[in-house]
């Protein structure tokens, strides 16, 4: 299978090579937006999103103990415990759907439940703190709230039908399996491993910390102009823990975990990136698909006016808080408040790249169901909405 899979990648260059147009404009111009794009993300995200996710996750495999990500996060443990901690994640890690994806492939390759799992998945981008205090404030308290409602529903929501759909795969995941507590051979207190797990996730978050707009609260600036302060003594914060705490065969196999994420993840990633960019290009840039196309099929409240603002939100790539000003701009041209609410749900959480990458962790039929399940939900969730603001 592998073998005709390469072969299919090949015949799929070739004949792209071979019939795709190149001479004309919108293609010239489409192919140029694709490596915008890549260049874009590259700058923006990479070195102060993606690096610090990929380290997370290479410390989540190695120093997390299966014990303990089965106690909060397995297919046994207890739902509330588990759903209530996956659904809120949001609020510490605004993140978008790319980051999180070592993250997500951290706790599930150490057997967490595809349920909590899909529901951390989902929430890590979505139930974003700011960017729901953004919406709010730029498109209006009714949106804002339907959105902070929606976001923390749907995460449950997924995981439960994704827990559902393959219980038996969840179950064949642990059948037979035996897990033994390692506490005999840690060599750090837990709250050395949780101060630890705590200052990377710091440096991801101020790292990633986007710049303030025009009209947010004062202390949103501070926090940006002190960003690289707090990060550089983040850093160094850790740099001591890692030479105090930990042992060298502990950091070799921290590293080799994180290149394994990398390796599996990042490919994949910059081929979703130069698709979705040849496709929709970047905000303001036309590309194959223009702006004005999308924009003349989300007016009103239809059902196809929903399910078309959720498709194409899930396929966009935006990066944290850039769908408040670009929903601002497609509302202005006569986007519908359910459409509008609907792209909301399912554009930060999904993205053609993070869908490449996620079927390269779970599966193409479970990344596929699980698109399907956000993507419905939106849909729906935008039409009561419009119905409602109708």
């Amino acid at each position: 299978m592998k073998e005709w899979t390469k072969f299919g990648l090949i015949a799929a260059v070739f004949l792209a090579a071979y019939y795709i147009p190149w001479d004309h404009p919108v293609i010239r111009q489409s192919g140029l937006e694709s490596f915008m794009m890549l260049q874009e993300y590259a700058r923006q995200h990479v070195l102060t999103c993606l690096i610090p996710a990929f380290f997370i996750a290479g410390a989540i495999a190695v120093f997390v103990s299966q014990a303990s990500v089965l106690k909060y996060f397995g297919a046994a443990a207890n739902r509330i415990l588990s759903y209530s901690v996956a659904s809120v994640s949001g609020t510490v890690l605004a993140v978008c759907s790319c980051t999180v994806l070592p993250l997500f492939a951290g706790i599930y390759t150490r057997g967490a439940g595809i349920g909590p799992a899909t529901a951390f998945l989902y929430s890590g981008p979505a139930i974003n703190v700011l960017a729901i205090i953004l919406t709010a404030k730029v498109l209006g308290w009714k949106i804002g709230l339907a959105r902070a409602v929606g976001a923390v529903s749907f995460s449950v929501i997924a995981g439960l039908m994704m827990a559902f759909i393959y219980r038996k795969d969840d179950a064949n995941r642990t059948a037979g399996q035996l897990y033994i507590p390692d506490a005999d051979e840690k060599t750090r207190a837990l709250w050395q491993d949780g101060a630890y797990m705590l200052t990377m996730v710091l440096i991801l978050v101020f790292a990633a910390f986007a710049s303030p707009t025009d009209g947010d609260a004062p202390i949103w600036s501070i926090l940006f102009a002190a960003k690289w302060y707090v990060t550089s003594a983040l850093l160094v914060v850790l740099a001591v823990m890692l030479k105090i705490w930990f042992t060298k065969e502990e950091l070799v196999s921290w590293v080799r975990a994180t290149w394994d994420f990398m390796k599996q993840i990042f490919p994949l990633l910059v081929g979703g990136v130069l698709v979705a960019g040849f496709l929709l290009g970047r905000p303001g840039h036309p590309a194959l698909i223009p702006e004005h196309f999308i924009v003349s099929l989300v007016g009103g409240n239809s059902l196809w006016a929903n399910l078309f603002a959720s498709i194409s939100g899930a396929l966009m790539y935006f990066a944290t808080l850039t769908e408040v000003p670009i929903l601002q701009g497609l509302i202005g041209s006569g986007m519908g408040q359910g459409p509008a609410l609907a792209l909301l749900l399912a554009g930060p959480a999904l993205s053609l790249p993070s869908m490449i990458a996620l079927a390269g962790i779970m599966g193409l039929k479970k990344t596929m169901t699980y698109c399907s399940i956000v993507v419905v939900l939106s849909t729906m969730v935008g039409m009561g909405y419009g119905w409602l603001m109708g």
